[in-house]
């Protein structure tokens, strides 16, 4: 590492969801999620207005334009929700990275050239210059398509670094978790064994004034890995059946000793933002000492265990060599199927 280490402000923004599921048509939904990022945009001039020019990251919550699919299907969704890596609503985004010189980590749906029937959810962080310099696709995910779905297809399209990037950039070593990855050691442990000291953690979850696994996990990866983490979720979403506050509150920062330094409670805040000192993650991951959990693991042993417990299928929307779409049962099908298998096999 040729940087100095930094150390700086950073910001959990919880921000309003305003979902696009009851737009008629994709142009509205368009409409509707640059209204949604003009109301970003403020809330994130007013937030460094009050915290101070040392912010230099900010995370938003999971699907902040869109929400996610409910009824729609997946060709319905894609159209209506998915966004081109370079369209309109990435150049707005850019623009507000580079007119408030931060590192801006997002989260949504986007199309893909290689994939036309599909879509992913990814994770991506912008730099102060406008440059997207991460995008990580979520890997683990109930009810829409992943890289796994399609593993082969993705490697020949994107190669192996693409599954799991880290970002070198002036304020560390960013790699992004996708809202319940938390839940998944193993995504914040391969990130963090190709450097990564800060995880941007776009999520949309039930919170609550008590623990909650989710929450659990956010302190838990932090202190596996030596790392922050930077957490922000939705205050709230609009335009669904379900109750607006259902995912609200409790964004959060995390430092590498799995202490919580800032947490928002209810509602759209800033209040979730501290200072992320890159230099502590790594004095801690150079010491010597039984909590220098990263140096302690036997990683051979793991993936040698792994290598012979697989569960989930891989490749589930190939078929033939191609990709198919999912219907609209596939995903609770696909997990009843591996449920049966695991107790054929006496794992359950």
């Amino acid at each position: 590492m040729t940087q100095a280490a930094p150390a700086y402000t950073a910001l959990a923004l919880q921000s309003l969801c305003e979902t696009v599921n009851a737009c008629p048509d994709a142009e509205s939904a368009r409409t509707r999620m640059l209204a949604s990022i003009a109301r970003i945009r403020a809330e994130i001039a007013g937030s460094i207005a009050f915290i101070g020019p040392d912010v230099r990251l900010v995370v938003l919550p999971e699907y902040a334009l869109t929400g996610f699919p409910m009824r729609e299907t997946a060709l319905e969704w894609r159209g209506k929700a998915a966004i081109d890596a370079h369209g309109a609503e990435f150049e707005a985004m850019a623009a507000i990275a580079s007119d408030f010189n931060i590192f801006l980590a997002w989260n949504g749906y986007e199309t893909d050239a290689h994939f036309p029937d599909l879509y992913f959810q990814a994770c991506v962080v912008i730099d102060p210059s406008g440059a997207q310099v991460l995008r990580y696709r979520r890997l683990i995910s109930m009810y829409a398509p992943s890289p796994y779905d399609v593993l082969d297809a993705y490697l020949d399209a994107y190669g192996e670094e693409a599954l799991f990037p880290v970002a070198d950039t002036a304020i560390g070593r960013l790699a992004a978790i996708a809202s319940e990855e938390i839940l998944h050691p193993e995504i914040a442990r391969l990130h963090a064994v190709r450097g990564a000291e800060v995880f941007v953690h776009s999520s949309s979850e039930v919170s609550s004034p008590q623990a909650t696994p989710k929450n659990i996990a956010k302190q838990a990866r932090a202190i596996e890995n030596l790392a922050y983490v930077v957490s922000a979720n939705t205050g709230g979403m609009t335009g669904t059946p379900i109750p607006q506050a259902s995912a609200d509150r409790g964004s959060k920062i995390v430092d590498p000793r799995g202490l919580i330094i800032a947490e928002a409670a209810s509602g759209p805040s800033m209040c979730a933002y501290g200072e992320v000192d890159v230099g502590l993650v790594r004095r801690l991951r150079r010491k010597v000492s039984m909590g220098n959990l990263l140096a302690r693991q036997p990683m051979e042993l793991w993936a040698r265990a792994y290598a012979g417990a697989a569960i989930h299928p891989r490749g589930s929307l190939m078929q033939d060599g191609q990709v198919t779409t999912p219907a609209k049962d596939f995903y609770r099908e696909r997990q009843a199927g591996v449920i049966e298998e695991l107790a054929k096999r006496g794992v359950i």
